[in-house]
């Protein structure tokens, strides 16, 4: 296949000048002053990849990494410091809400503006009018200025105008995910009927599992620097190994420095002192395994003699989501009291949480679970990798078995 979009040895560099003027007499002067060194700020270095027509492409890395100059490059917003970014074929291109749109326009204005940009007489546009209103769900809205639409209506908009001048290149970055759950559906699904039409995609996402799911190949950026480039998954497995790798490295204890007195309460007759998160080994940390056997340990110091004390945990999803709440009590354990220090641990032979972030609380209360002794409101955080397992989407895995029979 020939290549759409072509990137040979690109670098882009940004002077950053420290020195501000905020007045007219400060800039007067400031013309006959020495100019004050800038630094220089590399947003890409020696970046090579195509794209081939009919190929889905996906650029994944950390913020910062340079993927949104890249899509800059792509689109003839900026030029290159150095190298040479081809392109062949009509591009439409969803950046950063405010780009594309003129403020001061009406809704409908900027559908016929957007569509003359892209080479389309205003009758082409006129014929594509209703299927754009209707896709955005902007018929009210659609003679108002954009500059009062809000960023969600802003999205639907854009997107629907950029899907309907049938582009050869379709660009979108995080953009989409300004929209609603059932708009973001919506694009998804238009997204995949451009690639089973041909289409050339260019995907941006921190959405690892929908760019491993909609694009053949991607690049991996780190610093402006081409880490990998090749097959989605085995780039983004790449990336992820990364992130772990660092995780570790930062992330010696799941423990909670400066605890916020707002998010903790109680009576103090019994203390959490201390929450740990232990592998099959013993060995602690913040970071679990899908599927592996862990431990989670309360520890704690009673002040006086305490019967009955129900101990338990919440395991929350870092979006908000309760995903879990045990406790002592509905497990069937039974502490007559408790006084001095000491530990309680809840093991889980195979843990069903898939990769992601989580917040964990932990609490003690009477045998009521109606009067607090301690209670640590999603104060701990921790990680859970998910290395090759067979369920990767969602946050828990379900243990579910297939089976296929043909009548």
């Amino acid at each position: 296949m020939s290549a759409v979009i072509e990137f040979d040895n690109v670098s882009k560099r940004f002077l950053l000048q420290h020195e501000r003027h905020t007045t007219i007499r400060e800039r007067l002067f400031g013309v006959f002053r020495p100019r004050t060194p800038r630094d220089e700020f590399w947003a890409l270095r020696n970046v090579s990849f195509t794209v081939a027509r009919g190929e889905s492409f996906g650029l994944i890395g950390h913020n910062g990494a340079g993927k949104s100059t890249a899509l800059k490059l792509m689109t003839r917003i900026l030029e290159p410091t150095s190298g040479q970014v081809r392109l062949r074929g009509r591009v439409a291109a969803l950046l950063e809400l405010g780009s594309g749109f003129h403020p001061e326009l009406s809704g409908r204005d900027n559908v016929f503006l957007y569509g003359s940009l892209m080479g389309l007489s205003r009758r082409e546009m006129a014929a594509r009018l209703d299927a754009i209103v209707a896709f955005a769900g902007m018929e009210d809205f659609l003679d108002l200025p954009v500059k009062h639409y809000s960023s969600g209506m802003y999205t639907r908009l854009a997107f629907a105008v950029a899907t309907a001048v049938d582009p050869d290149i379709l660009i979108t970055d995080e953009v989409l995910a300004v929209g609603d759950e059932a708009f973001q559906r919506k694009c998804m699904d238009r997204i995949l009927r451009f690639r089973h039409a041909g289409k050339t995609i260019i995907f941006v996402s921190h959405a690892l599992d929908t760019v491993r799911t909609l694009c053949d190949r991607a690049v991996w950026l780190d610093r402006g620097v081409v880490r990998a480039i090749g097959a989605s998954g085995e780039v983004i497995d790449a990336y992820l190994a990364d992130v772990n790798q660092r995780e570790h490295a930062s992330s010696a204890q799941m423990d909670a420095p400066g605890i916020d007195p707002t998010r903790r309460f109680g009576s103090g007759e019994v203390e959490i002192i201390g929450v740990e998160l232990l592998d099959a080994q013993g060995g602690g940390g913040a970071i679990a395994r899908t599927g592996a056997p862990v431990t989670f340990r309360i520890r704690y110091r009673a002040h006086q003699t305490v019967p009955q004390p129900v101990f338990g945990l919440a395991i929350h999803h870092e979006s908000g989501t309760l995903l879990a709440g045990p406790n002592t009590l509905f497990a069937g354990l039974d502490i007559p009291a408790v006084r001095g220090e000491g530990r309680v641990d809840m093991h889980v032979a195979a843990l069903p949480l898939l990769a992601g972030r989580y917040l964990l609380s932990a609490a003690v209360y009477d045998k009521t679970m109606l009067f607090p002794y301690d209670h640590h409101d999603r104060i701990y955080h921790f990680a859970v990798h998910n290395e090759g397992g067979s369920e990767r989407f969602g946050a828990c895995v379900l243990g579910s078995r297939w089976s296929w029979h043909e009548e």
